[in-house]
């Protein structure tokens, strides 16, 4: 069917072309979750005057101290 240079070419592509397709997949899905995990947002009780983070971008979120609801720090 193929001569055997042009049927190790085809392989050999075809292999190169699974590895980068599995190094892209592999790359974008540890870099999703690297970023998912180092997002903290900043929060400053104003109630027990202490300074805590929370992961992702929430609006509100609870001292783990004294459980009041804080407002995130804008700077």
């Amino acid at each position: 069917m193929f001569e055997l240079p042009v049927a190790t070419a085809i392989y050999c592509s075809l292999v190169g072309i699974v590895f980068l397709c599995s190094w892209l997949y592999y790359d974008r899905r540890d870099h999703a979750r690297f970023e998912q995990e180092r997002r903290q947002t900043t929060f400053h009780c104003i109630r027990c005057d202490r300074i805590y983070t929370a992961r992702g971008a929430p609006a509100l979120c609870p001292c783990p101290r004294c459980g009041h609801e804080n407002s995130h720090l804008r700077f």
